[in-house]
């Protein structure tokens, strides 16, 4: 049994709040247990140079209140730039987001996304890319049916995370699990079935194919239920 008691192939407990920013297209609080994102997502009519003539954008952006650790962690603002741990986490969720909107049935606009950590506990990125889903598909829908190629959502995309800590494979792993994880996966895959990033470290001892098997299979599984809660808090639908 875990300190939070639950099963080993059990999530913690998931909240997705939808509409909690009055002033963004489209938006949500996720919480993965203690683990709480607020993500929005804000709509330009334009797109990057590299973008005109093709369609539209997505990109996103990832940061942490100062106390969403135990410790105050100093503003990147004030440092003046960004470290790598927030530039390889934002490009993930943009990767993963990308991979459920079709952006040439956008039109020549961005999606900006925006995921602010509150509280962490573990699991801070893939709470941000399964919020930030529901958060986009509720700024698309904000569109005039006329201005869109067609409905540019294609399926719905969510990530976990699992390990392996004292010799079991746990899913959805908190602060404290991760920090002990002898192998530590994030698994970001659609409700398709399909795969768009797969991250597995070894924290010492190598790992072999079967342990990274039954880690996928158990974040698989973990990732369906994701599925239906974003379903659950998009009111049953991912269309318009």
């Amino acid at each position: 049994m875990r300190s939070d008691g639950r099963p080993a192939d059990a999530l913690r407990p998931v909240r997705i709040v939808p509409g909690v920013i009055e002033h963004a297209e489209g938006s949500t609080l996720i919480e993965f247990g203690k683990t709480r994102v607020i993500c929005t997502v804000s709509i330009e009519e334009r797109v990057p140079p590299f973008r005109m003539g093709k369609g539209g954008w997505l990109t996103a952006e990832y940061g942490m209140l100062p106390r969403a650790t135990h410790t105050r962690s100093e503003r990147e603002a004030i440092r003046g730039r960004q470290g790598g741990r927030t530039v390889e986490i934002q490009r993930l969720i943009g990767r993963s987001l990308r991979a459920a909107v079709d952006l040439e049935a956008v039109g020549e606009r961005t999606l900006l996304v925006d995921c602010d950590v509150l509280q962490a506990d573990g699991g801070t990125r893939t709470a941000a890319i399964t919020g930030a889903f529901v958060a986009v598909v509720l700024a698309l829908r904000t569109l005039p049916a006329e201005v869109l190629v067609r409905w540019p959502v294609r399926e719905a995309v969510a990530a976990v995370s699992a390990g392996v800590v004292a010799g079991e494979l746990l899913l959805d792993l908190t602060y404290e699990e991760d920090s002990q994880a002898a192998v530590d996966f994030n698994v970001v895959m659609t409700s398709s079935g399909r795969f768009v990033e797969l991250q597995g470290t070894a924290e010492g001892e190598p790992f072999d194919r079967t342990v990274a098997d039954r880690l996928i299979d158990l974040a698989s599984a973990g990732i369906q239920q994701l599925h239906q809660q974003q379903l659950a808090a998009l009111g049953g639908y991912l269309g318009p």
